[in-house]
């Protein structure tokens, strides 16, 4: 049975990194915001083993795009890099319904044509 404390780590972590998907550019945080929301709705009832790796998973996102934010601070916005490359090994340990849900991904963060396309005003 889940301790509140365990409670009170999944939430802190939820919230941790849907402050971070603020300084995502708005398509990015759109996209990022609702895979957060589906993935942790989705392991609600998962079991003590995936709930260890889920956790380690997230905690680890959560450190790689805190460290981009960090070093993207005055920074133009659309010359920073959000994200990392997934070794052979790790794509190895997904299931085939995770690697799909991973192209799906791929494939709309990499849309040419953005659903926002905001442009400065010029003076």
């Amino acid at each position: 049975m889940a301790t509140s404390a365990h409670f009170s780590r999944v939430r802190s972590l939820y919230k941790r990194i849907l402050v971070l998907h603020r300084f995502l550019p708005i398509d990015l945080r759109a996209l990022g915001d609702q895979y957060v929301k589906d993935e942790f709705r989705r392991h609600k009832g998962a079991s003590p083993g995936e709930v260890k790796s889920f956790m380690a998973e997230w905690e680890n996102y959560k450190d790689t795009l805190q460290t981009q934010v960090l070093a993207s601070a005055g920074e133009r916005l659309g010359s920073v890099k959000f994200g990392a490359n997934l070794s052979e090994g790790k794509l190895g340990d997904f299931q085939e319904e995770q690697i799909g849900q991973l192209y799906e991904l791929m494939l709309e963060s990499t849309k040419s044509s953005r659903q926002f396309d905001f442009q400065e005003e010029s003076k």
